[in-house]
């Protein structure tokens, strides 16, 4: 496989959503809105990194990195995902390479920090970490986790941008 991470362009759109879509439509704790995030964000212009992993041509994986707001008024802060792999790419590296590129990127903005929801197992790899009095509501406080670039880690509860809270019903979508 040789793989390639690169900025997504506009003939990337629709792949994009069909891998976001496929890649949690089994999955035990989406919503399944996932790609609708994804449109939303970037109608918003809220995709501040937005890569792909592709292979001969075909895109195989996504991530999404969008400004998040904390309670302290920290700046620089920003929420990584969805990141997608297609099924049955799972396993491969694929996810790996695409986080290891979305923080690349966030060095390379001088972000101080980013922050998601996910399996501790598995982003602890990548340096994130749940801290205490950093919160996302209503979440348990071991999924929420933060990677410190910058500075030092804010305290206070964390807003995703708006376009997370988009509803399937909410989209025109032809798929």
């Amino acid at each position: 496989m040789a793989l390639t991470i690169r900025t997504e362009t506009s003939t990337d759109i629709q792949a994009i959503h069909q891998v976001t879509k496929a890649a949690f439509l089994n999955a035990e704790h989406a919503d399944h809105t996932e790609q609708y995030v994804v449109k939303a964000l970037r109608e918003a212009g809220a995709l501040t990194v937005s890569l792909v992993a592709e292979d001969d041509n075909q895109i195989l994986g996504h991530v999404a990195v969008s400004p998040v707001t904390i309670s302290d008024g920290a700046e620089k802060w920003y929420g990584l995902g969805p990141i997608s792999v297609t099924p049955n790419q799972q396993g491969k590296g694929i996810g790996s390479a695409l986080m290891k590129a979305a923080i690349n990127a966030l060095k390379d903005l001088n972000a101080n920090g980013c922050v998601l929801l996910g399996e501790p197992a598995y982003y602890g790899r990548f340096g994130f970490k749940s801290i205490e009095g950093l919160i996302l509501a209503e979440v348990p406080p071991e999924y929420f986790q933060a990677l410190l670039l910058n500075g030092e880690y804010p305290q206070g509860e964390v807003s995703y941008h708006q376009g997370f809270y988009v509803q399937a019903n909410q989209v025109n979508d032809p798929s």
